[in-house]
This record gives C-alpha cells, structure tokens and sequence, in this order.
C-alpha cells in the first residue's frame, strides 16, 4: 500500500474506535486491497468493521457523519465501509446482515443505508455473503485478530446461490445492442472469472489475477485478454461477447 492509503484507513480506524469505543471488535481491508492488487486511481477501498453489539441509530448516524468523504477525504475512487456484528461475521450466513453500509468518495455516488431492510433487491443482497466469504481467506487485519477468526465462509450451496445471482444480476445491466466497447464490460467479464475461479479451484483471487489463471490453464475466451488489457488502458470488451461468456460461467457454476 501507498503512504496516503496506509495513513488513511489508520485514520479511519482511529475515527472508528472514537465513535464505538470497546464495542469495536476489529477492523478490515478487503477487496482489492486485501487480495493484494490495489491500482491506485481506479480501485475503491473496501473495509469491513466488527462490532459486538446492535448499534442504535444515533451511533450508526454519527458514524456515518465522522468517514464520509467530506469528513474524512479518501484517496481512493471511493470508500466501501460495512459494519458487522461479530454475531453475524462468525455465521457463515448469506443475508446482508449489516448494521452500516457507507460508500462514500470523489468518483463514487454517496450512499447511506442503516438496515439491510432498506437495501433496494435491485441493488442486489448478494455483494455481502460473498465479501464475507473474501474476508475470510484475505481480508487484511487492520485492528483485531485475523480474519479468519471473525469471518465464517459460506457453506458451498449458499456460496454457489450467491455466484449465479450475482452473474444474473451482471447479465442484466443494460449493454450498447452493437459490438462497439462497452464501457465496465471488462470488470462484467473478470469478476465473471473471479467467481469461476473461486468455483472450480476454491479460491478468491482478484480479478486479473482470476482472468490470467483461466487464461493459463487453457480457456480460449479472447474477451478475457480484452478485459485485461481494458484494466490498463485498452478498450473494453463489446457487450454481446461479455454477456455470452457471463452467462456461459453461469451456466457451469449453476450446473
């Protein structure tokens, strides 16, 4: 990690422990920052608090007032803060079950929400059983004990529910109806790769990391070069061939 990065999620764990005091379990960077493959400029900064017990409104408000961006500048695209309670993050459940989720930052819509209740289905439920399962096998201890420790991963029908609905909930986004690039396609097309990986070979790895073992060990699908290539610069795969390898990952991963 970088100096700024470093500085700021020690900041941010400071901040934290003044806002939950002894109630604040332990602190996590996941996402790309766990999995070791942050790119400066283009990655958000995903962390993940533990707590012991149910916050009340007020606490969850102040929180949220003390890390937005406003209060506390990311140097990221953008920060993605969960909080847990160490109930639920040693479950292995695949509900939300969150007590705070803030995104916040320069490049990212700000978003609020204080019960996984008020989370739109059309957002998708999904994003947090699967990011509890990466911060079981890499999420990167910023205070507290290691992850494993507090995180339970999925059991495997419910880790393979999650993987489809998520693809499902990709394949759904609308994509340009021509072959021109169609711009995000190439994180469609990787994060299809992340999901495969962990699938077949039982690890979460990160994203281009995903498409070059799958590229490595034999599959012929060019668009994962072009979405590779698109992370540094290169222009995105077109929609049609993203969506026919999306929904051919589906398919092996739902059986």
């Amino acid at each position: 990690m970088d100096f700024a990065l470093t500085r700021y999620l020690d900041d941010l764990v400071d901040t934290a422990r003044d806002v939950l005091g002894d109630d604040l379990v332990a602190a996590y960077a996941a996402g790309s920052v766990g999995l070791g493959a942050y790119q400066a400029g283009r990655s958000d900064v995903d962390v993940a608090l533990v707590c012991v017990d149910p916050l009340p409104e007020t606490v969850k408000r102040t929180l949220v007032a003390r890390l937005r961006h406003e209060a506390l500048p990311c140097p990221a695209r953008g920060l993605e803060l969960v909080v847990y309670r160490r109930a639920v993050s040693t479950a292995g459940s695949p509900d939300p079950g969150f007590e705070v989720e803030l995104n916040t930052g320069r490049a990212m819509p700000f978003r609020r929400t204080l019960d996984p209740a008020d989370r739109p289905d059309a957002d998708g439920r999904f994003w947090y059983g699967l990011d509890r399962s990466i911060l079981h096998q890499s999420g990167l201890p910023l205070a507290g004990p290691p992850a494993a420790e507090v995180f339970a991963d999925l059991p495997p029908d419910a880790l393979r529910r999650l993987l489809v609905e998520a693809l499902t909930w990709w394949l759904a986004l609308p994509t340009p109806p021509d072959d021109q690039p169609a711009p995000g396609a190439e994180d469609a097309v990787l994060g299809a790769c992340r999901s495969l990986v962990r699938h077949r070979d039982g690890v979460w790895l990160s994203k281009v990391a995903a498409g070059q073992r799958l590229v490595d060990t034999g599959d012929p699908a060019d668009v994962i070069h072009r979405a590779i290539a698109a992370r540094h610069g290169g222009p995105p795969p077109a929609g049609p061939e993203a969506r026919a390898f999306q929904q051919r990952v589906r398919a092996e991963i739902a059986g």
